[in-house]
């Protein structure tokens, strides 16, 4: 089954990687304007360390772990499942129609469809912030731990993709739903990007237990910096971040499974 997924997958954005390829002047600028707009992410980070040693107990090099994680996480999962937002024009304009007759999953025509390499712009400021907070924080670097951070960083992707793929199953049932999609998925990653303990209880509580995004980035780093939740909730949580991702992942595919069985054609 993930044989069946994967190969059409790679095959299929390594066409549009192509096309793209074959206007590299363009490419290359809407690469920079991506890196740049989510640069400016990073510097408004900086900008509040200007004024501040730290936020709610979290120092510069401790935020931008935060901020690493959630970005390399999210940005990564927009490039690989991204365009799975644009459901609601392809099920307007009837193509959804057609990736429902070729012999290659659904799901992965969506993701694949205009898939872009410029969406690496996105992940250089991330991992870039990530590098430096794993060098400059004091971390007990175990095999264990080290082990673990690939783990952390893999269930983080894993769960916003999931995050994505459930926010387009809400357009089958409301075409005009892209918007709602976005406000959990860049929203999410607005709101993850800094220490979860700034933010009053009741939007931890949500981004813990209804749509887990603490999972991507927050819990991680308690884990990785092996230090106590300021907010008080039960340690164990750190633990938990790869099986909240199968989790959040297996919800995802049966969300798409039952947006399927209730599409109709429109008749294009």
């Amino acid at each position: 089954m993930v044989e069946r997924a994967l190969v059409p997958y790679v095959r299929l954005a390594w066409i549009w990687c192509r096309a793209f390829a074959q206007y590299p002047a363009s490419l290359a600028l809407l690469t920079l304007a991506q890196l740049g707009a989510t640069g400016s992410e990073l510097v408004a980070v900086l900008f509040v360390f200007g004024h501040v040693d730290a936020l709610a107990g979290f120092a510069l090099h401790e935020t931008l772990l935060v901020y690493g994680l959630a970005g390399t996480a999210f940005c990564t999962a927009d490039l690989l499942m991204g365009n799975t937002e644009r459901l609601g024009e392809h099920i307007r304009s009837g193509a959804f129609d057609t990736m429902l007759v070729r012999p290659v999953p659904p799901l992965v025509q969506l993701a694949t469809d205009g898939f872009s390499p410029r969406r690496l712009g996105k992940l250089v400021p991330g991992a870039t912030a990530l590098a430096v907070a794993l060098a400059a924080v004091e971390i007990d670097w175990t095999a264990g731990r080290a082990a673990m951070l690939a783990v952390l960083l893999v269930s983080g992707t894993a769960l916003c993709c999931a995050v994505w793929v459930a926010g387009a199953c809400v357009q089958f049932f409301v075409a005009e739903a892209r918007e709602l999609a976005n406000s959990v998925t860049y929203g999410g990653q607005a709101l993850t990007e800094y220490p979860l303990a700034v933010y009053a209880r009741d939007v931890v509580r949500a981004v813990t237990f209804v749509v887990p995004l603490a999972f991507v980035s927050y819990q991680p780093a308690l884990y990785l910096l092996d230090r106590p939740d300021p907010l008080g909730l039960w340690p164990g949580l750190r633990h938990l971040c790869p099986a909240v991702a199968v989790l959040a992942c297996v919800l995802a595919a049966l969300a798409w499974r039952a947006g399927l069985r209730r599409y109709r054609s429109t008749g294009s």
